[in-house]
């Protein structure tokens, strides 16, 4: 898929294996995504935008639960992958199932990098990197805006 700026492609060899989601995308118009989300999660999620580091609600959180797509609810990631890698937003080390992200080839701002979004909505997360060295199990970062998710607690979830 490329943008009308020619910044962004589809790929086919993502960082970790992808797979088509099962249910058809979460569709909806631009007017309706703006009544549903804030000016920020607009712009992030929409607009592929990403916040300040160190601003957003969960890059320093620990609290043990699973990160839903702020957008649709879709359950993306774990604690249990959550990691420290004081870049300013939430690193994640894998998505929580194989199918529930899919990734974009991003050449915008002069970068070359993979975008990650929600594989149910087609929301903006963030990024992921690979060879960084931090020591996880995949040695991939999913460096993902705290704007794109909603965290249900353990203890919410009656876990």
């Amino acid at each position: 898929m490329s943008t009308p700026d020619n910044t962004s492609e589809n790929i086919s060899a993502a960082p970790s294996p992808a797979v088509e989601p099962t249910s058809p995308p979460a569709v909806k118009t631009e007017e309706q995504w703006r009544q549903e989300l804030t000016p920020e999660e607009y712009h992030v999620l929409r607009q592929a935008g990403t916040e300040r580091p160190y601003t957003g609600e969960y890059w320093d959180t620990h609290t043990a639960g699973v990160y839903q797509c702020r957008a649709c609810g879709t359950e993306l990631f774990t604690s249990k992958e959550k990691f420290d890698s004081h870049c300013g937003w939430p690193s994640f080390w894998a998505p929580l199932a194989d199918g529930t992200v899919r990734y974009i080839h991003d050449r915008t701002l002069g970068m070359d990098r993979i975008e990650v979004r929600c594989a149910t909505c087609d929301s903006h997360l963030g990024h992921v990197f690979e060879g960084e060295g931090f020591g996880t199990p995949t040695d991939q970062r999913y460096c993902i805006n705290s704007v794109s998710l909603k965290l249900v607690s353990a203890d919410d979830a009656g876990q």
